[in-house]
């Protein structure tokens, strides 16, 4: 069973949206602008998401935990896009704006996955074969493996022998923030997300070159306290104006389990920001290994924690990462 803050597949825009023939601010390489409008959208007015809990939206790799040969794993997010034939013919259909519908070749048209590669839940099916979204893609999992390079930085945050994760969440105290082990078990069908060094280009500030440093963050689990009102122009004041608004956006986690989103970018905003909140909040090192039987790999993130535990910044982004990690 799936828990509140699951994200399988991609989050719809809180707002309605309009699009503007001028370079994005989110793709460099992207001629158009996708920016929302004043009027929220018909499926999240149906949802309630005026009685929504609201979270932060967290900059980085989106993860899975389910079983894998029968133990809790870490699985990445690995979506099976279309050939290089059928993205052609794609293109070619969006940009001639014609009112037919795109027919795809559900056996030919979409790249080989590995055998262990799953669909994320609530992909429409056909006659037993899976369908694309509006953009082409069959959102998908696939599990990080032991030595595997592509997802080093995955596993960096994974201890498969003693089954445990490294995870950032927040205490009891008020805006304090943990960096913490839990066990997998407890993560089990719970989406999260991955930050740090080498994830997205590093918005957040974690670590260097010399000393990566990367962790989990569930899905749903950094709380907006302060209550948001439903209005373009109060958002933008808040996301310009309040400390705890320098975050990538906005999700609402309606209670028919429905997720909406509200990015920077749909409000013509700059992302990545100076400070960000996430890093600017106070933080306790609860990383104590001599507790477990494991023994981290070099770039284990664990172990830089570890080397930090117990201490307390009162700004995350106070850590000195090759100073504070070496003494």
């Amino acid at each position: 069973m799936q828990r509140p803050g699951s994200v399988q597949q991609k989050i719809p825009t809180a707002f309605s949206t309009a699009v503007r023939d001028e370079p994005a601010t989110k793709r460099h390489n992207q001629s158009y602008r996708v920016l929302a409008t004043g009027e929220l959208s018909l499926k999240a007015l149906e949802a309630g998401i005026h009685h929504a809990i609201v979270t932060e939206k967290v900059d980085g790799s989106c993860c899975y935990v389910t079983k894998y040969k029968d133990s809790p794993y870490l699985w990445a997010r690995l979506d099976r896009k279309p050939t290089k034939q059928a993205e052609k013919r794609f293109r070619r259909f969006q940009s001639s704006k014609t009112s037919t519908e795109f027919t795809w070749n559900l056996d030919d048209d979409f790249r080989t996955v590995t055998e262990s590669w799953i669909p994320a839940h609530g992909v429409p099916q056909v006659n037993g074969r899976l369908l694309p979204d509006e953009n082409g893609h069959i959102p998908g999992w696939v599990p990080v493996e032991r030595g595997s390079k592509p997802y080093c930085w995955h596993l960096s945050t994974v201890n498969y022998d003693a089954g445990l994760a490294l995870v950032l969440r927040p205490c009891l105290e008020k805006n304090l923030l943990e960096i913490t082990v839990v066990p997998l078990m407890e993560l089990l069908e719970q989406t999260l997300e991955l930050v740090g060094t080498h994830i997205n280009g590093n918005p957040y500030g974690l670590g260097n070159k010399k000393q990566p440093v990367h962790f989990l963050i569930s899905h749903g689990s950094l709380q907006i306290e302060k209550p948001l009102m439903l209005h373009l122009t109060d958002l933008i004041t808040w996301f310009e104006g309040s400390p705890e608004g320098k975050v990538e956006g906005i999700v609402w986690h309606c209670k028919n389990g429905v997720l909406f989103k509200l990015h920077r970018h749909h409000l013509g905003l700059q992302w990545p920001v100076q400070d960000p909140y996430l890093t600017a909040r106070p933080l306790f090192v609860n990383v104590d290994l001599t507790r477990y039987e494991c023994d981290p790999e070099t770039k284990s993130s664990f172990l830089v924690f570890a080397r930090l535990n117990g201490k307390h910044f009162d700004h995350f982004q106070d850590i000195l990462w090759e100073t504070d990690a070496a003494s």
